[in-house]
């Protein structure tokens, strides 16, 4: 698809949105715009073998997600978003690179409800911030089976009260291995599945 190829090319280059110009940006927006025109699934969320998965960010405007790469002698690693429908779960998380020994890990977990055939509300239930090392983090799919068999994690573990802690987005885009969603606070993401 012509449009999907377009975004692409549109991304590359920025480092999920760090080093983008505004130009790239307004380029970025239209590609996404027009991507979303043709989306090929217009029910998404009826559509759960596409939705379920791990999912890389190649892209956003959230600067709440850009803004982990501006700590003190941090990087922004790979950040993945991986959704598991069968227990309407979303696990959002931010490898962190700096110092040697000291990679970090930044993760939200929380629960999504479908309220409407695009939009989930999602209500975010529990925060870990710790070193990658103490954790013992390997990948996305270990950590993720770690938190649901109610692991308590080193570093900072705390529940979140999710009658403060709300969102919603809306998937405007899915297909079997590209997802565009655009949040409340007027984010945009694409992500990429692993």
């Amino acid at each position: 698809m012509i449009g999907k190829a377009a975004l692409i090319d549109a991304i590359a280059g920025t480092n999920r949105g760090l080093l983008a110009t505004e130009a790239q940006k307004q380029a970025i927006l239209a590609a996404i715009a027009n991507l979303e025109d043709f989306n090929p699934t217009p029910r998404p969320l009826e559509a759960k073998e596409l939705l379920d998965g791990n999912w890389r960010l190649l892209y956003t405007t959230s600067k709440a997600l850009l803004n982990l790469d501006r700590l003190p002698l941090c990087k922004l690693g790979q950040i993945y978003q991986c959704i598991r429908v069968e227990t309407t779960s979303v696990y959002n998380i931010a490898e962190i690179y700096g110092l040697p020994y000291l990679e970090g890990l930044v993760s939200v977990a929380a629960k999504f409800e479908p309220v409407s055939l695009r939009r989930v509300q999602v209500k975010f239930e529990r925060s870990i911030i710790g070193l990658q090392r103490l954790i013992e983090y390997n990948s996305p799919v270990t950590f993720i089976q770690q938190i649901e068999a109610g692991r308590k994690f080193p570093g900072i573990d705390v529940a979140i009260n999710n009658n403060q802690q709300q969102g919603w987005l809306d998937i405007t885009y899915i297909d079997n291995d590209l997802r565009i969603g655009r949040g409340n606070e007027g984010s945009v993401f694409v992500l990429s599945k692993t």
